[in-house]
């Protein structure tokens, strides 16, 4: 999915206007939704500073850039595929994701993923991010289970993100990672972006985009730590670069350089509990999932062995 920047100068007739009526005026076929979730998202900048209220206005001479990402020429089916489904109602569902599965349509996996099970499955879905991606406000990595949260109408989705963006939904993980976290908890504080070597990962770079999680030990087995991670962004693979920056690469993570002598080829990270207000009524609500099989197994496992 290709981006592209378009640039638009502020004239007298236009200044004061909220930036999101000024962008969905001058882009002409990109709806005022959409343009919300750029901004929403960090992709309007005004004058080189970016722009997260929609509320802002505009001033003359002022020069305004939207980054948009251009959908692929293909839509997502519905396909029969089995969904534990936490919660739904008509605004929001909640999915517990099993491990292998991708969460939209993409060149390498254009199907099977959670997008044509949602397909399959919900009436309603959002559509602001397009034919490939409806409802999805956030991602897990293919080897990542648990949580995701999913908005099935477009009000719905732009409050969401906005909890998300704002830092007021929270979302949490739990990891087997190698070795013996000295800490009770802390704080990783580093950027991470594309790794220069290597352009499918991702690493701390100097520069990056900001990122930071905290983190908690929750048991000890010796040679692995059980932790407890909340995310403060949501970048790319970013507990599994913290993870492996502070030399405790996550568990069956090959790619960040985490051991699998359990041969669970997969990162033992599980996206364990998601705290968010309705996006409609405002009201609180905590969902938990339970760690899959293969995650309880190697923890039995452990901890039979400090008896």
């Amino acid at each position: 999915m290709s981006v592209h920047t378009r640039i638009f100068k502020v004239f007298p007739e236009n200044s004061g206007a909220r930036i999101d009526v000024f962008l969905s005026d001058m882009l002409g076929d990109c709806t005022r939704s959409r343009v919300r979730l750029c901004v929403i998202n960090g992709a309007v900048r005004v004058d080189g500073e970016t722009v997260l209220k929609c509320g802002f206005h505009v001033k003359e001479g002022s020069e305004v850039e939207i980054d948009i990402q251009e959908a692929v020429p293909l839509k997502a089916e519905p396909e029969n595929i089995p969904l534990d489904i936490i919660y739904q109602d008509e605004d929001l569902a909640v999915i517990n994701k099993p491990a292998g599965m991708v969460t939209h349509p993409a060149p390498g996996s254009p199907d099977k993923t959670l997008v044509n099970a949602l397909l399959y499955h919900l009436d309603d879905l959002s559509g602001i991010n397009g034919v490939l991606r409806p409802g999805i406000v956030h991602r897990l990595d293919k080897n990542t289970t648990g949580l995701i949260m999913v908005a099935k109408n477009d009000r719905a989705h732009l409050e969401l993100s906005r909890q998300i963006a704002e830092k007021s939904a929270k979302r949490y993980y739990i990891a087997l990672v190698d070795g013996n976290i000295k800490e009770e908890a802390g704080v990783i504080d580093a950027p991470v972006s594309r790794n220069p070597g290597d352009r499918k990962k991702m690493a701390v770079v100097e520069g990056g985009d900001y990122a930071k999680t905290l983190y908690k030990v929750v048991e000890r087995f010796g040679q692995y730590t059980l932790v407890s991670f909340e995310l403060f962004t949501g970048r790319t693979h970013q507990i599994r670069v913290h993870s492996a920056y502070i030399r405790h690469p996550i568990v069956g993570d090959e790619t960040y350089g985490g051991s699998d002598r359990f041969g669970v080829h997969r990162q033992l990270l599980h996206a364990y509990r998601l705290c968010l207000a309705h996006p409609c009524d405002g009201r609180l609500m905590t969902f938990i999932a339970p760690l899959p099989q293969d995650f309880k197994k190697i923890l039995s496992i452990l901890r039979s062995k400090l008896k």
